[in-house]
């Protein structure tokens, strides 16, 4: 096992309850247990020796890290210590924040276009939200058409250009995801309870540099 393997992302929605998309349904029942579930014992590492490469006993990359050293004694793990934890982290995490998405009858990528088009306030065509979301273009079309199918996306076509389709969310789409985003931080905020306010302020100043340069080169990077 390497140290960026995790979790499978739960990125599909197969064989999840679909609910009707008007917002009105509840989406927070059954939101504490599945905190305590997150921040319990088996979810957070609260104490523990700490282990070489900075992490915890409990941390499954520093055991990996320790097996490597242990194969070649001269290796240098620092790369492996941040980008294997940020995969595990990554894969973790999306597992829990599908939670109260699930309730919703959502998936992540499905919910991240809706939220695309709530925040931006304006029509957007599929190569918009391909960008705002990182994805493939037919994986927006997909998605797009099962939200649309839902009631919670409308199409419209471009009067100068038939090919190109401009998207906006119905009432439904709007209300449903006003509903769902508060529950949704809220249970972010209980996953993250095991780190302080001020490291998680560090820790959001970090990850936003290392993503601005990651952003900038990778280009670069991959050619």
């Amino acid at each position: 096992m390497t140290p960026t393997e995790g979790p499978s992302p739960t990125g599909s929605d197969a064989g999840r309850p679909r609910q009707p998309g008007t917002g009105a349904e509840p989406v927070a029942e059954g939101q504490a247990a599945e905190e305590e579930a997150l921040t319990g014992d088996e979810g957070v590492h609260a104490s523990g020796e700490d282990a070489p490469g900075g992490g915890r006993r409990g941390d499954t990359v520093a055991a990996v890290v320790r097996q490597w050293q242990a194969v070649h004694p001269g290796l240098d793990t620092g790369p492996m210590e941040i980008i294997g934890r940020i995969n595990r982290c990554a894969a973790l995490l999306q597992q829990a924040e599908d939670a109260p998405l699930r309730r919703a009858g959502l998936s992540r990528p499905e919910f991240d276009l809706l939220g695309a088009l709530r925040r931006t306030g304006h029509e957007l065509t599929p190569g918009d939200l391909a960008r705002e979301t990182f994805s493939s273009g037919a994986a927006v079309t997909k998605r797009l058409k099962q939200l649309t199918e839902r009631g919670l996306v409308e199409r419209r076509g471009d009067s100068r250009d038939r090919r190109v389709v401009h998207l906006r969310l119905t009432d439904a789409g709007r209300d449903l995801v006003d509903a769902i985003l508060p529950v949704q931080l809220a249970y972010e905020t209980a996953v993250l309870s095991g780190v302080d306010a001020p490291e998680q302020g560090e820790l959001a100043a970090l990850l936003g540099e290392l993503l601005s340069q990651l952003e900038g080169r990778l280009g670069v990077l991959r050619a």
